[in-house]
């Protein structure tokens, strides 16, 4: 068994795109999709567009669920929102917040419990994200029976052997490496990587083992559009892997 695992594409359809290449090059046919879809300053529709084409098994992220209660409240300013009709929101709509893949996987995006949870990953006092301790991470793991579980939302590509055997991967970010935030202190991530990022699973010999992996694309399009809608901190992730933050410089992207 081998299928790779996409997530937190955030509208960004030329990361996706880029993966999508990659994986079919790798003759690799299943993909499973962890949800935060389209959600941010890029290519919402295009990106939801693309994703309902290829159907993959897909769950409902934390930002997908907030586009949907928006919808529910009527209306919002949101760019992704407006940029989306009815038959992207009906899409998001009918995903699962969890799902088994074939009895022996199963998808969660932040932890099984919590859509919006740091699970292999914590914010730390500093304002960094650090690793978590193997007890707060078994813990969210209680009660799923599956042999590999996927989580995604902290964009942090990350893998975890439970005591018992059971795997937890993060495949990380296809479309969006960095970001900051408020809550439970203000907090930066950043993977230090443009490249758009997905995992491979496999089944073979001793059981399951998982791959990163990291593919280049043009990112200046991207970049250049979260900028334009006064999303710098998009706009350098996008374009370096780090986040600009005030009075500081951020490495240069590479070509």
């Amino acid at each position: 068994m081998k299928f790779a695992a996409i997530a937190d594409v955030h509208g960004n359809r030329p990361a996706l795109e880029a993966v999508l290449a990659d994986i079919a090059a790798l003759g690799i046919d299943e993909v499973v999709n962890l949800g935060d879809h389209v959600s941010g300053p890029l290519e919402a529709a295009r990106t939801a567009e693309l994703l309902m084409e290829r159907g993959f098994p897909s769950i409902r992220g934390d930002q997908d669920r907030i586009l949907l209660e928006l919808r529910q409240a009527g209306t919002s300013t949101r760019s992704d929102f407006r940029e989306l009709e009815r038959k992207h929101f009906e899409w998001m709509a009918s995903m699962p917040s969890t799902l088994t893949y074939k009895e022996r996987v199963f998808l969660c995006h932040g932890s099984p419990r919590n859509d919006a949870a740091f699970w292999l990953d914590h914010i730390g006092g500093d304002g960094r994200a650090h690793p978590s301790a193997i007890d707060s991470i078994e813990a969210g793991a209680e009660g799923i029976c599956a042999e590999i579980i996927l989580c995604a939302h902290t964009h942090i590509p990350r893998m975890v052997r439970l005591r018992d055997g059971r795997l937890v991967v993060n495949p990380g970010s296809v479309g969006l490496p960095g970001y900051d935030g408020k809550v439970p202190v203000p907090y930066v991530v950043e993977v230090g990587t443009p490249h758009a990022c997905y995992a491979i699973l496999e089944h073979a010999g001793e059981g399951w083992s998982a791959t990163i992996r990291y593919v280049p694309y043009d990112t200046t399009a991207m970049a250049a559009l979260a900028r334009a809608k006064g999303m710098l901190t998009w706009a350098s992730a996008i374009a370096t892997g780090w986040v600009q933050r005030e009075g500081k410089q951020v490495p240069s992207a590479v070509p």
